[in-house]
Formats: structure tokens, sequence, C-alpha cells
């Protein structure tokens, strides 16, 4: 039905737009017919023109023939007279003719033919182009006109071609609609039967409700003598019925803000911390010169940020950790925001005490000599934003101890209210990130002036840039925060959806709707952990001589396990031993092999020593060696470790330790690098094990999330479900009561299209006839 209905809107909605089109189709029409005829009596005048000029052409193209015929005859004449006059000079009469008339007036009456007869070539041409011209002009106007008029008569036709079409269509529909309302009146039928049965069971099944209610009334008034629902503070204090999605989101909610809460105190933190590091070095550096009583207690102060700020994070963090996905939580319940909105103030108040010593130290750096007025204006464009940020702060405090005090028994809005709270709290963060960013733009400028004097250290430039980095992630983070309250302002400002027990029987008149006791959750731990006390079994006793064995057992075993420790310590530090003098013999093994080397070269060095001393005894005499012997200053072979000293008596071999103790030492060294990198090469793989453990427990610690919270929405979607399925069937019973206002709508709907059909009909079939009325017309003008 609401297929048929969408199709009957659409084509008398098509109609309408073609019933829409034909007038201004008719006035185009006419007044294109209007512009026809006067371009037709345009053009006949321009033919009259034309067939005047041609004439006038004519006239003095006669005129001009005339003109030639008579210069002939004059130039003729002339020639006669000029004959005449050498005859008579050749015969001398006396008595002379009459006077002839002078050549110069026919040459100037001949000029002035001339020059008039160019001048009226020159009109005949000049027409003659205006004329072709404004013919031209004329064709490609009335071939314009012409094309014109076709096209509005291919779309006039175009139109009645659709316009046929679109009545075969109504007419197929009409005769569709026909037939599904006469199946359409069977259905009803049926259901009008059905619905008397039902009406049937509807009465019997209120009999039946109508007994219960009035045995449950006789129970009530018999074996209950109080009934808490009736009064709504006493109502408070029953568990509620409530959405368990709305908490979940609101709990993830609270999560996310304390995430960028963190990351604000944080930029918060980094900004007096980097400040209070400013402060001591500029205008004054500290170490160089003393810090003026102003900024040392402006440092003091800004030392002190941390126990301010932590608290905050702290307190929403403990908030969210006393959420619970199994209990309600709204503004009336939550407790856990009246610390944190005290914390939230105890910073502004800090904030506030701050602010007086910012202008003092803006103060004492306009005063430096090397400060500009420039600079000095900008240092008071810094302390304006400041004192604005601190005002948005006060604001935004004020906006959570109202949020806050929602949970306190003193509180009277109601929870109609709550949006509005919202929107002005979105509304204060929004300003803030305003503020935070007008200070970093502010800041900004001031330092980029400051870093242009001379004055200016490394040290504090590195320090401003810490600075703006704090301010930059402030800014960063507040719009983070803005963009999130604004993205959930519905679903704070929406009702948390929940329903004390018994709240439709109360007698209390509520304006605002049920309200839930901050107590309520504490009393719904407790009780369910006295639930599960009394539903977990007892445990299984032990008889007593089995229990005096197994203590007997353990003390043995306690006994046995200390002797085994024991042992275990014994061999352990003998193994350690063990290893100590395996290194040490092993140091021992390299040394003696470094021994044996070198006696080896020893050795070979005596040998050949030998072999020179037997050369040199060859010689005879004794004092012609004595002689060539007689330095006896020592000689230090390049070659090795040994001193030769040469005498008359032979030579002494003084041995070198120091090249052993140095190669023993190199050996010692290189013994205990060997041992060091294998030290660090067990390290580094235990390490990178440890990493690949931590990142495999992380991975699976990931995977039970997700499986935990596929399970969690699984079930949610399985009670979705189950409402949509009750949804669906009292859906059904309602379509079918109103398949009969529906069918009753149709048929007039119907009705009301035959009667529009036949309307179209009639003004197609007028317009008909106006198109052959002027297609008539125009045959009779051709």
């Amino acid at each position: 039905m609401t297929d048929l209905q969408g199709k009957y809107q659409k084509l008398t909605a098509e109609y309408a737009k073609l019933k829409a089109h034909i007038p201004v189709l008719r006035k185009a029409f006419v007044d294109e017919q209007t512009a026809h005829n006067a371009l037709k009596e345009a053009v006949k005048e321009k033919d009259q023109c034309i067939r005047k000029f041609e004439q006038e052409v004519d006239s003095l193209t006669f005129r001009n023939q005339q003109l030639s015929k008579r210069v002939i005859f004059l130039q003729e004449e002339l020639d006669q007279a000029e004959s005449s006059k050498k005859k008579s000079k050749h015969k001398d009469l006396p008595t002379a003719p009459h006077p002839p008339t002078s050549p110069t007036i026919f040459n100037e009456e001949l000029m002035s033919k001339i020059d008039e007869n160019v001048r009226l070539h020159k009109q005949v041409h000049e027409n003659e182009m205006t004329s072709q011209a404004q013919i031209q002009e004329l064709k490609e106007k009335l071939s314009r006109f012409e094309q014109d008029h076709t096209q509005h008569e291919q779309v006039l036709q175009s139109f009645q071609q659709k316009s046929k079409a679109q009545i075969d269509k109504l007419q197929e529909e009409k005769a569709m609609l026909e037939v599904k309302l006469q199946s359409l009146d069977s259905e009803v039928r049926n259901y009008r039967s059905r619905a008397e049965l039902a009406e049937e069971n509807l009465q019997a099944v209120h009999q039946d409700l109508k007994a219960q209610l009035n045995a449950a009334n006789k129970l009530i008034a018999d074996k209950l003598p109080f009934i808490d629902t009736k009064h709504r503070d006493i109502n408070g204090l029953n568990l509620p019925t409530h959405d368990r999605r709305h908490q979940l989101r609101s709990r993830e909610l609270v999560s996310q803000a304390t995430n960028l809460l963190a990351e604000l105190i944080q930029g918060l933190s980094n900004f007096y911390t980097y400040t209070e590091q400013r402060s001591k070095i500029y205008p004054c550096d500290g170490k160089a010169e003393p810090i003026s009583p102003v900024n040392e207690k402006f440092c003091k102060f800004l030392h002190e940020n941390v126990l301010y700020l932590r608290p905050v994070e702290q307190s929403l963090r403990s908030f969210l950790e006393s959420l619970k996905e199994d209990s309600l939580t709204t503004l009336e319940t939550a407790t856990g925001l009246q610390p944190f909105s005290r914390n939230f103030s105890a910073m502004v108040a800090y904030m506030n005490k701050l602010l007086p010593y910012q202008l003092l130290s803006i103060k004492e750096e306009c005063e430096v000599s090397s400060c500009t007025s420039t600079l000095q204006t900008k240092n008071l464009e810094l302390h304006a934003s400041l004192k604005k940020l601190t005002s948005v702060f006060n604001k935004l405090d004020s906006h959570i101890c109202i949020l806050a005090a929602q949970s306190s028994p003193s509180c009277c809005h109601p929870a109609v209210n709550h949006p509005r709270l919202f929107s002005m709290l979105s509304v204060s963060v929004r300003d803030l990130t305003d503020a935070v960013k007008e200070v970093s733009k502010h800041y900004n400028s001031k330092v980029s002036l400051e870093h242009q004097l001379p004055t200016a250290t490394q040290k504090l430039k590195t320090t401003d840039e810490c600075v703006v980095s704090s301010l930059i992630s402030l800014v960063t983070c507040t719009g983070k925060f803005s963009a999130f309250l604004l993205g959930n302002l519905d679903f704070f400002s929406q009702l948390a959806g929940y329903r004390t027990r018994g709240s439709s029987i109360s007698n209390d008149s509520i304006p605002d709707g049920p309200r839930s006791n901050p107590a309520v959750v504490q009393f719904r731990q407790k009780a369910a952990s006295y639930m599960k006390t009394l539903s977990r079994s007892c445990p299984e006793s032990v008889p007593y001589k089995v229990a005096a064995q197994n203590r007997k057992i353990l003390l043995s075993s306690a006994e046995s396990k200390e002797g085994l420790a024991k042992q275990i310590s014994g061999f352990q530090q003998r193994v350690s031993k063990l290893e100590q003098e395996k290194e040490h013999w092993l140091l021992e093994a390299q040394l003696l092999k470094i021994k044996y080397e070198n006696e080896c070269q020893k050795a070979k060095k005596l040998e050949r020593d030998l072999e020179c001393q037997s050369q040199n005894s060859n010689v005879n005499s004794i004092e012609a060696n004595m002689i060539r012997d007689a330095p006896k200053t020592p000689r230090k072979d390049t070659g090795s470790n040994m001193i030769l000293d040469s005498t008359m008596l032979g030579k002494q071999e003084l041995l070198s330790g120091s090249s052993d103790s140095s190669s023993r030492e190199d050996l010692i060294k290189k013994h205990f690098n060997d041992r060091i990198n294998e030290l660090t090469l067990q390290q580094q793989m235990a390490d990178s094990k440890a990493v690949n453990f931590h990142a495999e427990v992380r991975a699976l610690h990931k995977q039970l999330k997700s499986a935990q919270k596929t399970k969690t929405y699984a079930e949610d979607e399985l009670k979705c479900m189950s409402q949509t399925l009750a949804q669906l069937k009292d859906e059904l019973q309602t379509t079918t009561r109103s398949y009969e206002g529906q069918l009753s709508m149709m048929s007039e709907h119907l009705a009301g299209m035959n009667d529009k059909l036949a309307k179209q009909k009639d003004e197609i079939d007028d317009l008909k006839s106006q198109l052959s009325q002027s297609k008539a017309s125009k045959k009779t003008r051709k």
C-alpha cells in the first residue's frame, strides 16, 4: 500500500509539473507568433524601401546616360569649333564670324556634371550596401525565429506524447489498483473476522487478569504491612532498572575524558616547569646575579604545581575505577565527582594566586634596558591573555562544581536542566581552547622579538622553545577536549533511561522523573557479596589423623628442603671457586706459553751470537781485538729484548722483564674483554627473549579482551533482537488494525485521481484544438 501511495504521489507531482508547463508553453507560443508576425511586417517594409531605392538608382542611371550623351554632343561641337577656327585662319577673311562660345564654359559645365555624377554614384553604392546589410540581417533574424518556432513546436509535441504516455500509465495503474482493491476488500473481511475473535480472547484475558489483580491486592493488603514504593525518598533506595549499553558507553566516555584530562594536566605542568626555569634565567641569570624577591617567590609557587595538578587527575581516575559495568551511574549517583570538583577548585585557586606574580614578573622584564616598546606591548598582551585564561578556568570551575553538586542531597536542580549544564560546559571548554590559542600566539610573538635582542642567550632560547612546545601541546589537548564534548553532547544531554521499582503506582507527584540514591551502588555491592557467601558451598573437612600425618610429612619435607637448599648453596660456592681456579690456571697456562715462546726466541738469539763470536775468534792478536773493542758502551740489539755488553772477557746478557709484564696484562685484558662480550651477548639474547615473550603475552591479553568484548556485544545483540521481535509483533497488530482506514483513504484518492485525469484530458483536447487553429492560421498567412 505504501508503494502504491508513493507511486500516486509521484504521478500527481509529475502531472502538476506538466500542468504548470502547459500555460508557460502556450504563452511562449503566442509570444513567438506575435514576434513572427511583427518580423513579417518589418520584412515587407524593408522590401518597400528596397524597391524605392532601386527606382532611385534606375532614375540616376537614366540621368547619367543623358549627361554622358550631352557631354559627347558638346565634345563634338567643340571639335567642330576648333576645326572652323583653323579654317578661318588659313583663309584670312576680313570679316570675322560670330564669336564662338568659349571652351572654358563647356569645361566647367562638364566638370560640374562629372562631379555630380560621381556623387550620385557614391550615394547609389552606399544605399545598395546598407540595403544589402539590412536584408541580410532581416534574413538571419527570420531564420532564427523560424528555428525557435520549430523548437517550440517539437517541445510541445514531446510534452503531448509524454502526457499521453502518462495518461495510459495512469489508466493501467487504475485498473491494477481496482484489482488490488478487490483483493484488499477480501483481506479486510478476513481481518475483521480475526479481529472479532481477538476481541473475544481479549475479553477473556481481561477477566482473568482482573481476577488475578483482585487476588494480588488481597495478598498485599493481608500480608504486606509496609510498601516502600509509595514514597519517593524511600523508593530511591531500591535498585533501578537501567540500560546496560548506556552504562558501558558512559564508562567509556569517562575513560576518554580521563585520558584527555591527563594530557591537559601534563601540558600545564610542563608549562609551569619551563616558566620556572625561564624566570630563573631571565631577566637576570640566577647563577651570575641574585634573582629578585618577586621572581624568587614566583619560582617557588611554580615549583609547587604538581601538588595542585596531580590530585585533579588522580581524583578523576579514582572516579573512573569506581564505575562498574553492572551498576547505574548518573549525575545523582556520581559522588566521586565531588573530590574531583574540590581538587579542580584548588587548582584554579592556585592559578589565581599565580596571576599577580606573573604580572610583576612581566613588569620586571619590561624594566630591562634592552626591552623595546613593541616588546612591552607584547608583554602586556601576553598578560591580558593569561588573565583571560584564568577567568575561563574560573568559569569552567563553576560549571564543574554545579555538575558535581547534583549528587549531594542539598541539590535542587531537576534532571531537565542537565542538558543545559553540559552545553554550558562544552562552551566553556571551547572558550578555554580559544584562550590557550591566544596565549600561544602572544607568547610566540614575544619570544620572536626577545630572540632578536643581543642579550638573548642560547639557554634562554632553548627554554623558550620548551615553553612554546608545551603551549602547542596545550592547544592540541584543549582542541581534542572541545571536539570530544561537542561530539558526545547528545549522549550527555539525553536521560539515562532508568526506572525505579513501583514508580507507576507512586502517590507522590514527580515533576522531574525518578531519582536514585547515591548509596544504592554500595547497597547493591554488599547485597551481591552477601548472596555469594550464602550460595557458596562449605569446604570439605579433613580428619584429624590425616591432618596430623600431613603436618608431620610437611615438617619433614620442610627440613629436607632446608638441608637440600644448604647443600645446593655449598655446591654453588664450590662451583664458583672451581671456576675461579679454572680461570687462574688458564691464565697461568697462557703465561707459561708466553714464557716458553720468549725462551725459544732467546735460544735462537744465543745461537746467532755464538756464530758471530766464532767468526770473530779467527782474528790473530788480542791487542787488535782490544783496540777494535775499546769502546765499552753497551750495545742494544734492535731485533731482541736483550742488552749485550762487549768486553775483552766476553759478552754479558741481561734479560728485560718489562715485555713479559706488558704481554701478561694484554692477555688478561683480552681474556676479560672476551668474557664481557660473551656476557653481553647472553644478556642481549635474554632481553630479546623477554621482549618476545612480553609481546606474545600482550597479544594474548588483547585477544582475550577482544573475545570478551565480542561476547558482551553478542549478548547485547541477542537482547536487542528479542526486543525488536516483540516490537515487530506489536507493529503487526497495529498494521492489521490500520488496513481499513488505509483502504478508505485509497478509494478516496482513486476518485480524486479519476477527476484529475478527466480534467487533464479536457485540457489536452483544448491544447490540441488551439494548435490546429494556429497551424491553420499559419497556412492561410503563407
